[in-house]
């Protein structure tokens, strides 16, 4: 039953997800260039983008690296594509769950997701697949905007959360951290950016 229901949020929050991408750039507008580019600068080898959104960070990746991204939502899959020639290194753009992804084992040497599991229904389940598909040695890299840790935002992020998550299938209160140490990521670095809003957390698997 636990699983159906999740099942059915994960529709639900794809469809959210189509809805937004007219206009997603505009709000995915709070990753700034250079935060992007401090995080995808740490990218090499064989790269896995976890929900790639409307194809943003492509720009940022260096050369060297061969990039796939998957997204579980065809319209954000539709505007990505019209940024790939913004791209210095090649991609290959996949439909694709983060909760389930159809890679083996320790494929890849470095998996990215930027504001990503602030919408993934079960952010443990897909973080443990972002280490299952990472190689024992590769590195895992996130940027993510997190619940505050000042006790009155983060209250205030809890009452606005349920509207978040009705229009656009985002929550703004997850506590990703916790979530990346509950999927068994070795954390190696958790540095804050923007007020301790948005943090970048470099582990490995």
């Amino acid at each position: 039953m636990e699983n159906r229901a999740k099942s059915d949020m994960t529709e639900v929050i794809r469809r959210r997800y189509d809805r937004t991408s007219i206009f997603y750039d505009w709000m995915d507008r709070m990753i700034s260039p250079e935060l992007r580019k401090k995080a995808l600068s740490q990218a090499s080898g064989k790269v896995l983008e976890v929900g790639a959104g409307t194809g943003n960070n492509f720009p940022y990746y260096p050369p060297g690296c061969e990039v796939t991204a998957i997204d579980f939502s065809p319209g954000m899959l539709a505007r990505a594509r019209k940024k790939l020639h913004l791209a210095r290194a090649p991609i290959k753009l996949l439909e694709m769950d983060a909760q389930a992804m159809d890679f083996p084992d320790n494929t890849f040497d470095t998996v990215v997701a930027t504001c990503v599991f602030c919408s993934v229904p079960d952010p443990v389940k897909g973080l443990a697949e972002v280490k299952r598909v990472c190689k024992p040695n590769g590195k895992i890299i996130l940027l993510e905007h997190v619940r505050s840790e000042s006790p009155v935002i983060g209250w205030l992020m809890d009452v606005l959360n349920p509207i978040s998550l009705h229009l656009i299938g985002s929550n703004i209160n997850r506590r990703t951290v916790q979530n990346v140490i509950s999927a068994g990521i070795q954390l190696q670095k958790v540095e804050d950016l923007r007020g301790k809003i948005v943090k970048l957390i470099v582990g490995t698997p």
